[in-house]
């Protein structure tokens, strides 16, 4: 054992402050969903109420985006494998679709049967001002939400999930973007209705 004596040493220690800070940078700010006329109406089960970040623990990402000139529900969620659009938006907004260059077949999409994905279809949309993008999405019927964006547009993006705040960071054509969640416990009635 070597034992080294240093004169006059002094600790430095990173600063990560109390804890409530963001930890964005100064210019940066948080676009979060559109709203404005949406593309469907379903029902929605429940919604929990609370003032606290606690909501964000069991919540998966939800936002909207425009597409066609329609609000459109978005889902967010690094579990699955493909990009995925609702027949209802393709349907709905005119969007054109192309067949699946290697078809395959979900049997856990959608209650009760074994589905064929066969088409894929590219949808342009935005969420905000400043962002603005398309996806390839493999076109399913879908009940959980309008576009189901995962990981091909996690991993084009590069995008990182701050999971406390559960916000998405990512740059496109050099511009900062951080989507931040749907907080569904302030959504109002109308919304919550076109939500389901």
């Amino acid at each position: 054992m070597v034992t080294l004596v240093e004169e006059d040493v002094t600790p430095v220690y990173d600063d990560y402050g109390d804890g409530d800070e963001k930890l964005l940078p100064e210019d940066e700010e948080i676009t979060y969903a559109d709203s404005g006329e949406a593309l469907v109406v379903r029902r929605t089960l429940s919604v929990t109420m609370g003032d606290d970040k606690l909501w964000l623990r069991h919540n998966i990402f939800h936002t909207k985006c425009t597409s066609g000139g329609k609000v459109c529900n978005v889902i967010i969620d690094g579990g699955s494998c493909e990009n995925v659009v609702s027949n209802t938006m393709v349907e709905k907004l005119g969007l054109s679709t192309e067949d699946h260059p290697q078809p395959y077949k979900l049997s856990w999409f959608k209650r009760g049967s074994e589905v064929k994905v066969s088409k894929r279809c590219l949808v342009k949309f935005s969420i905000g001002k400043k962002y603005s993008d398309e996806a390839w999405c493999d076109v399913v019927p879908m009940d959980a939400c309008h576009m189901l964006l995962v990981r091909p547009w996690q991993f084009d993006r590069m995008a990182a999930l701050d999971g406390f705040e559960n916000t998405y960071a990512f740059q496109i054509d050099g511009v900062a973007i951080t989507l931040g969640p749907s907080d569904l416990r302030k959504a109002t009635k109308t919304e919550l209705l076109s939500r389901a």
